[in-house]
């Protein structure tokens, strides 16, 4: 068909505020362009991204064989701002209009059109709007727009009241992650493609028996709940409090693992758990490894909450997913839901909201809470332990779910939309 994808006949191109570098990633689009962008690579496809990238490292690097091309921006401001990615927001936005899209359609773009291929461009957030409508003037006076698919996703509704959003639409095709946050797009007067996200097919690999049984173990018959994320409302960390407090009060034995961020949200939800009764105490590891980390929690008093104050290795994070007796993902405004769709793959119980986790399905997959009310969570997580054959029917529809999300499967309904848009605007 004529606006087929292949990598003979076309090259991706990511243009993104975070990326891979430990320096570019603040949240899921980090971890969402690295493993995109390495599973269209290892497809075969030329893909490109560039990003706001660690300053000590190089300005350009290859990957997966050659297929994939970092190009790290703006590594002049992230050494006058080394505090991450978002430290000199402004002035790394401003950099990024200014030259991105030269550097994009003089060296990549254009190059890759004259030699006869398509590009497929795809800018994340609200960072890349005026870069993604500054590249597509430039192709379009240069004569190759029209072999340019340009797309602008939408993680969150984050710097929305930034965009403008009639020129947007009009350079770019508008995509999103679920369908939630389509539907919440529409207030704005858009109506954007649905692309999901995924997880890289290494998370179907349940995580070590041994860490997994070391740290059941070390549970024993107390229901063990873990939550990680940000310190922010969405997330509903006082949710998760008070429904602890409830079991408590109800004599079930009850530990809660957190994992939060440094934002103020913490010192209220830390004041919450005091409040009601609950006893909390810090756990600190000076090693990285998942040794250290079991060491811990060994180590670790006795309390209702600890509050895990140290860095969990990516593998150690899928143990506890595997081994608490539910993973608490219970967010009210949550654009996709990674840590949810993560949980299956990790073979435990996923505790989600009712936003942005269309993959999630109640008492199928996952616990779908409908409300913020701590009862509705504390009676589901009673009820859980009260029907073991529940709880496994929930993990054997969760591994099923997770395969469908691989980003190896998702790569297909991109692929599909960016060809459907490729043979739109340019049929021969």
């Amino acid at each position: 068909m004529p606006g087929e994808l292949t990598p003979d006949n076309t090259i991706f191109v990511s243009l993104s505020f975070e990326g891979p570098d430990p320096y570019a990633q603040a949240g899921g689009l980090g971890v969402r362009v690295s493993e995109l962008d390495a599973t269209l690579a290892a497809q075969g496809f030329e893909t490109h991204l560039l990003f706001i990238g660690d300053p000590n490292l190089p300005s350009h690097e290859t990957r997966e064989d050659g297929k994939l091309i970092l190009h790290r921006w703006s590594q002049w401001l992230s050494a006058q701002y080394p505090s991450g990615v978002y430290h000199g927001e402004e002035a790394k936005v401003h950099d990024v209009n200014e030259s991105a899209p030269w550097f994009l359609g003089e060296s990549i773009i254009g190059p890759a059109i004259h030699s006869g291929k398509r590009a497929v461009v795809i800018a994340e957030d609200w960072h890349t709007t005026e870069a993604i409508c500054r590249l597509s003037d430039l192709l379009y006076t240069w004569g190759l727009r029209h072999r340019a698919v340009l797309m602008w996703n939408a993680n969150n509704l984050y710097g929305f009241y930034r965009i403008n959003f009639g020129r947007l639409g009009f350079v770019s095709t508008l995509t999103t992650v679920s369908k939630y946050m389509k539907h919440r797009m529409w207030s704005y007067g858009q109506n954007p493609l649905v692309i999901p996200n995924g997880i890289p097919e290494r998370f179907l690999q349940a995580p070590p028996a041994k860490y997994v049984n070391a740290c059941r173990t070390l549970f024993g018959d107390t229901m063990t709940l873990f939550k990680i994320g940000r310190f922010d409302p969405d997330k509903r960390w006082l949710q998760a409090i008070e429904a602890v407090a409830r079991l408590k009060a109800a004599g079930v034995p009850v530990r809660l693992l957190m994992r939060g961020g440094i934002e103020p949200h913490g010192s209220e939800v830390l004041w919450r758990a005091h409040a009601l009764g609950l006893s909390v105490a810090d756990v600190t590891s000076r090693g990285r490894t998942m040794e250290d980390s079991i060491a811990a929690l060994q180590s670790a008093p006795g309390a209702d909450i600890l509050n895990l104050s140290y860095f969990l290795p990516e593998e150690f994070v899928r143990v506890l997913y595997r081994a608490s007796n539910a993973v608490l993902a219970n967010s009210g405004h949550e654009p996709f839901g990674l840590v949810g769709l993560e949980v299956m793959a990790a073979g435990g119980t996923a505790v989600t909201g009712s936003t942005g986790e269309d993959y999630a399905v109640h008492f199928e997959n996952a616990v779908v809470l409908d409300t913020e009310d701590p009862a509705e969570l504390a009676g589901s997580l009673i009820y859980l332990r009260d029907h073991p054959e529940q709880v496994k029917r929930l993990k054997a529809g969760a591994a099923a779910t997770a395969r469908q999300y691989t980003w190896a499967e998702v790569l297909h309904n991109l692929l599909s939309k960016a060809s459907y848009l490729a043979d739109r605007q340019d049929p021969l």
